[in-house]
């Protein structure tokens, strides 16, 4: 669709890690922090929905789990997702969430 094209692309992959989204980060506070992660997955899981991609995979990282609990709560309730799982991957050990979209 012509509104499709004009969107940003989607990731098949995205790292919600800190030091990937900002280069100023060494002064904000956790839940600071936590909030750009959030508001970052939120975008790149929207455009993933927006371009029918059928997986996303977030990277999280291992840390205290703050983030990945925060994705899987959210991922419960969106209609979406088919499934998610957050298991031993290749490239990014346990410190990765894979996303199955249904439409």
């Amino acid at each position: 669709s012509k509104a499709r094209q004009l969107l940003e692309p989607a990731r098949s992959v995205i790292d919600l890690h800190i030091e990937k989204l900002s280069d100023n980060w060494k002064h904000l506070s956790n839940f600071e922090i936590l909030t750009i992660q959030l508001k970052t997955f939120e975008k790149y899981y929207y455009l993933s929905v927006a371009h029918h991609q059928s997986n996303l995979t977030v990277i999280h990282g291992i840390g205290s789990g703050k983030l990945r609990d925060e994705i899987h709560e959210i991922l419960k309730y969106k209609k979406e997702v088919k499934s998610f799982v957050n298991q031993y991957h290749p490239n990014f050990g346990y410190g990765a969430t894979e996303i199955f979209f249904g439409y």
